[in-house]
């Protein structure tokens, strides 16, 4: 549904029940005890749903106490249609009650349905689609902000359940059942009705948050990496810039993330993309710069880059490749949080920190001395691009020289040859080393579609004990990430004993074979000691801190409260002296008042 930017059309409407107006003062309204039997549902209330076990615990309520809050009602014909309270009259019927307490007001026609909406829309528990529907409804007549400000809920919220309002039937089904998160039902909504029933067709019966998950990444694109200017007006004219463009997640709501802009248009995105990739070759070609895709030999026979290739070829553009090529790149100036960020998993102490931030600042500057230094040295410009995103940038480029002798050629390694220069023999070799790589890169792909299926269930709510399998995995994902080489050798050498000839596979099987616990209960100690926080955290004042501390005193109780008695000692000392420093002025300050 479209939404109409209007704040001031029929602003006065939907106003609470309460009061009404005779001679165009207010009035107060008077309650009556109607007859329950000439009351109706009304049939275009908006609320299609009603729990029956609240329904039920509010009728046995009803039963004790009575109403405590009237319902609204209008006049139609010789008895009453309901305005607001329904619920609270069908609570009634099912306590058998023969009347319940009203408002009856005159309402026009158009306000009805309105007044019953934000009514229903400041429950809380109103089913999304249901609530979704609703605001949709009051978008024709408001601004999402006026909305907002009505419900007391933020404008987020509500451009979120304005985008839910656009999810087929098919797909609300499945977001009232319960199996649909709403945010995935919103991810969903940012297709077109015709897109959304191919993705629901393709998914076939049964629900798979993880299959929808994969055809929205396969369908969005993060426009914070992309190979083009986003603000760019004239790369598309008809598409104009991303930034106001309503494709632009950023634009219907913080859909992905406060700020965050994803193009949900994958046609218009692949034509700037191309685009921008045909601007490339044209600066290449007009400022006789080297254009380098990032692709190596042995994998240059991929169907994309051959692809790629063909259009470097066919734009007179002469092809090199990676193995072809000396690239110098302008350096990165290095800062204590990039440092903090790479040895995270180290235990080290501050001034090593510094040390290592002095090591690679001497580094940067070697880097930079050489990039600046790079056209007296035989470096031409060059731009360097990724074959699938075009994702570029700017370097300094030499070409490696091709050896002259035949010797020296052949005496190169095999993996920095080209697949024409190589033996019958040697080019076995390389066909195989390919396959291997390209093995391995199905591997990576295979392992985090699973990992990613996996945290799109309900795994981590599992209630079965932990098994030994995951006490295995939790225990090697300690070791590698969270043991430093020093713990590694003083704590946990035969950790891995006699594997140093195993492939990680058999290293893993092996260690399954030989696991105990009391090598996992070894880990989780080791780790206790390292994940304790110093400086302005201690064990008062912070969660991990108290926590370590009280599992340290089943262990070193009294050599804690050794420690302890040594600092309650000294803190008693120098209270003890600022109490005399305090009489001291207090004495100086009744003095002055005499």
């Amino acid at each position: 549904m479209t939404t109409k930017v209007s704040t001031t059309k029929r602003r006065s409407k939907a106003k609470a029940a309460g009061t009404s107006k005779v001679n165009g003062n207010p009035a107060k309204l008077e309650i009556q005890n109607l007859p329950i039997g000439k009351i109706k549902a009304d049939p275009e209330q908006p609320r299609k749903t009603f729990d029956e076990k609240h329904l039920e615990q509010l009728s046995e309520s009803i039963e004790q106490h009575g109403v405590l809050q009237p319902i609204t009602v209008r006049k139609s014909g010789k008895g009453f249609i309901i305005v607001m309270g329904e619920r609270r009259f069908r609570a009634s019927k099912m306590a058998n009650k023969t009347t319940i307490p009203c408002i009856v007001r005159d309402y026009e026609n158009n306000e009805i349905l309105e007044v019953q909406i934000i009514e229903n829309l400041q429950r809380q528990d109103v089913e999304p689609t249901e609530e979704a529907e609703s605001i949709a409804y009051l978008s024709e007549s408001y601004a999402p902000a006026e909305i907002a400000k009505r419900l007391g809920r933020t404008d987020n919220f509500i451009r979120q359940r304005l985008k839910l309002a656009g999810l087929i039937d098919g797909f609300k089904h499945f977001v009232r059942s319960g199996e649909m998160t709403i945010s995935l039902g919103v991810g969903v909504a940012l297709f077109t009705p015709e897109e959304q029933q191919m993705m629901l067709e393709t998914m076939g019966e049964d629900f798979n948050a993880h299959q929808i998950n994969r055809m929205i990444k396969d369908q969005t694109y993060d426009l914070a990496k992309a190979s083009f200017d986003v603000t760019d007006k004239k790369l598309v004219p008809k598409a104009g810039s991303c930034i106001e463009c309503p494709s632009n997640a950023a634009n219907q709501g913080n859909l992905f993330g406060e700020g965050k802009m994803v193009c949900t248009k994958s046609t218009c995105y692949e034509t700037k993309k191309n685009k921008s990739f045909l601007n490339l070759i044209e600066k290449a070609k007009k400022e006789n710069v080297l254009l380098i895709p990032e692709i190596r030999q042995y994998w240059a026979d991929d169907e994309n880059n051959q692809l790629i290739i063909s259009q470097l070829k066919n734009n007179g553009l002469k092809v090199y490749l990676l193995d072809d090529i000396e690239i110098i790149e302008n350096p990165i100036n290095p800062t204590i949080e990039a440092i903090k960020k790479e040895y995270q998993h180290y235990d080290y102490s501050e001034d090593e920190l510094k040390a290592e931030l002095e090591k690679a600042i001497q580094s940067f500057n070697e880097e930079l001395e050489k990039f600046n230094s790079a056209e007296q040295n035989g470096f031409v410009r060059g731009i360097v691009f990724h074959p699938e995103t075009y994702q570029n940038k700017e370097v300094f480029v030499k070409i490696i020289e091709e050896s002259q002798s035949k010797f020296s050629e052949y005496s190169e390694p095999l993996t920095n040859r080209k697949m024409a220069d190589c033996t019958p023999q040697e080019q076995i070799l390389k066909i195989n080393e390919r396959e291997i790589r390209k093995k391995h890169i199905e591997n990576n792909k295979q392992f985090e579609e699973v990992v990613q299926m996996i945290r799109e269930t309900e795994y981590i709510n599992t209630k079965k004990t932990l098994s030994t399998d995951e006490m295995v995995a939790f225990s090697i994902s300690l070791f590698e990430n969270n043991v430093d080489y020093v713990g590694r050798q003083k704590h946990f050498f035969k950790f891995l004993v006699g594997t140093s000839k195993m492939t990680d596979v058999e290293v893993v099987e092996h260690f399954r074979k030989h696991f105990k616990k009391e090598i996992f209960h070894r880990l989780i100690r080791y780790i206790l000691t390292r994940q304790v926080h110093f400086g302005e955290s201690n064990h008062v004042n912070n969660l991990t801190n108290i926590s370590f501390y009280n599992a340290m005193q089943g262990y070193y109780k009294s050599e804690i409260a050794s420690i302890e008695k040594k600092y309650e000692e000294k803190s008693a000392k120098r209270e003890a002296r600022l109490k005399e420093r305090i009489t001291v002025l207090e004495k100086k300050i009744q003095e002055l008042n005499e």
